[in-house]
């Protein structure tokens, strides 16, 4: 494992796309500055074929890879350890969208095609990619599938998992596995693509893939206000019930989150006072009123206080747009310790309270900033330190209690400590802890089967024995 690995490197993909020393400091840090490494190199190759050369070589020569995406991770996945031993394989000139089948509904790509720019190609034959999410304007494809991720649109389309039709993955060996079917329906055996959507390129390289499609729609888009969170998982199988299952996305924002971000940027606040709000987004004909009798109904139901009905894609997009501000405004405010976590879809109401009531008790003046995706039973449950406080000593001195404390609940609700962030170096330990052994058992036979080197990002997602 040394830089003898380089003059072969360069002959696959040409000297300007192998990378070393600064050029790779890009890629060397997470998202959220939480790891810094140093890789032996940084290559990007063009093709599968060059893709397939790389890992050839690396199998033979025992170097350890690292895939990396668009870096929009929020668990360290993509990132290489300090030894300067681990090749980053970039995706990033994997960026061609094949085909758009309007007729069929599919969507064929390379896996470093960003995400929204595989949204507007859609767009452009009248289709939906419902995959969507904050990041979209720079996560990449491949990093979605192998993240799994989840995002906006969950509800009623699925993960990313749900989403996917065919795949094309390098494996550890340099074996390209060329599945990108279009097929809905094949039962001949495992659903091998199935073992890397989620792996976090911990057993192969996610090269290309094949996306479900729908057709292109008209969204009507409101923001409510409800006198309690209880009142929500009602609300939602109302609006469920009267849009024919028509409801894309039902995002809870609590007021303290509104509220901290209106501290972090002023020119944004939310449309009407509350204490909690929801963003409910539902699929629309043109002169469909159903939305309007799902609110009334729920209104004289006592469900809802008060709403905001978009008229425009304007004001849709202002709306979503002070619902996607949360995080930033967070970052701002000097950081939160964050939490992906999902309950079951009836727990969500007192996983809320008894998580604020656990804190504030532990901790007074911490600030939850509670948000997510509920319609589907995520919640980012995120603290930030007391306005006093130095949020980097408060984190450092209790983030990890903090977390303890909120993921053990969850955990205790039949929940996950991971819905939609994966697992990445970050929540690994985690796994190992909340994990059924049988099931841990098994995903480490499996990396050892189809990685029995441990060369495919190795340090990631699966707790050492």
């Amino acid at each position: 494992m040394s830089s003898s690995i380089l003059p072969g490197l360069v002959d696959i993909v040409g000297v300007a796309h192998v990378l070393r020393g600064e050029p790779c400091s890009p890629y060397d840090i997470d998202e959220r500055r939480l790891f810094q490494g140093r890789a032996l190199a940084v290559v990007r190759p063009a093709t599968v074929g060059e893709v397939a050369r790389v890992v050839s070589l690396c199998a033979a020569q025992r170097v350890p890879m690292v895939p990396h995406g668009g870096n929009t991770g929020y668990c360290g996945g993509a990132t290489a350890d300090p030894s300067g031993t681990q090749l980053v394989i970039s995706l990033e000139r994997l960026n061609r969208i094949h085909a758009v089948d309007a007729r069929a509904y599919t969507l064929t790509m390379d896996a470093g095609v960003v995400l929204a720019d595989a949204q507007a190609a859609a767009a452009a034959q009248q289709c939906l990619l419902p995959l969507a999410m904050g990041s979209q304007g720079s996560c990449q494809i491949g990093g979605n599938l192998s993240t799994n991720a989840g995002g906006l649109t969950v509800l009623k389309y699925g993960s990313s998992r749900d989403l996917t039709l065919g795949l094309q993955v390098v494996l550890p060996d340099g074996r390209v596995l060329d599945h990108l079917s279009t097929l809905r329906k094949d039962n001949t055996g495992y659903d091998l693509k199935q073992l890397f959507i989620g792996a976090e390129g911990s057993l192969g390289i996610i090269t290309a893939a094949v996306l479900k499609l729908y057709p292109g729609s008209m969204r009507q888009c409101a923001w409510l206000v409800l006198a309690k969170a209880e009142l929500a998982l009602d609300l939602l199988a109302v609006l469920r019930a009267k849009s024919q299952d028509g409801v894309t996305s039902f995002e809870y924002m609590g007021g303290a989150a509104l509220a901290l971000m209106a501290s972090a940027t002023p020119t944004l606040k939310a449309p009407l006072a509350g204490d909690h709000h929801v963003l409910v987004e539902m699929l629309a004909q043109e002169g469909d009123d159903r939305l309007d009798q799902a609110l009334t109904q729920a209104h004289e139901s006592g469900l809802l206080e008060d709403v905001v009905v978009a008229q425009n894609e304007t004001q849709r997009g202002q709306l979503w747009r002070l619902r996607e501000s949360i995080p930033a405004a967070e970052k701002i405010l000097g950081g939160s310790i964050k939490h992906d976590i999902s309950v079951p879809l009836a727990q969500v109401a007192d996983y809320i309270a008894r998580a604020t009531a656990m804190l504030a008790a532990r901790w007074p003046g911490a600030r939850p900033s509670v948000y997510g995706h509920v319609g589907d039973g995520n919640v980012h449950f995120n603290v930030l330190a007391p306005a006093a406080d130095d949020p980097a000593a408060f984190k450092a001195r209790h983030g990890e209690a903090i977390s303890d404390v909120l993921h053990d609940l969850a955990h205790g609700m039949a929940g996950s400590f991971s819905a939609e962030h994966g697992v990445g170096v970050l929540k690994r330990d985690l796994l190992a802890r909340y994990a059924d052994p049988i099931a841990l058992t098994l995903m480490r036979q499996l990396k050892s089967s189809i990685d029995p080197f441990n060369l495919m990002n190795p340090g990631k997602l699966i707790p050492p024995v």
